[in-house]
């Protein structure tokens, strides 16, 4: 079914809006358990030498992966952010590369995107 509407009504967008305020404030309660990780990590005390060292390097392993989280979560937060502007400028739900409306699944299931799976495909 082919939506030939140049964008959302404004209920559509108060939805959406409530829907990516909603995954904000989750993305910004994981953000800052993650970085409650990084701050707070602790050193083992271990006595032994050999299990020291093997400890000392998964939890760098640990805390590399974690600093990967915490990006990674704070790049999601800035989408969600973002995206709430469009919703106020009304251009929410818009493809950036063919100008159609998004599926509102699509935007249900992931309302930072700004591109329709046409679009994505396209550059594969």
């Amino acid at each position: 079914m082919a939506d030939d509407r140049t964008r959302y009504s404004d209920s559509e967008l108060a939805e959406f809006k409530e829907i990516i305020l909603k995954k904000l404030e989750q993305a910004k309660a994981d953000y800052e358990l993650l970085r409650q990780d990084i701050t707070h990590s602790n050193d083992t005390q271990d006595t032994s030498p050999t299990f020291k060292v093997l400890e000392e390097g998964a939890a760098t392993l640990s805390k590399e992966e974690t600093s990967r989280l915490t990006a990674h979560q704070l790049k999601f937060i800035r989408n969600l952010e973002m995206a709430l502007v469009r919703v106020e400028n009304k251009t929410y739900g818009i493809c950036k590369t063919t100008g159609k409306l998004i599926p509102k699944e699509r935007l249900m299931r992931v309302p930072h995107t700004t591109e329709c799976i046409e679009a994505k495909e396209s550059r594969k």
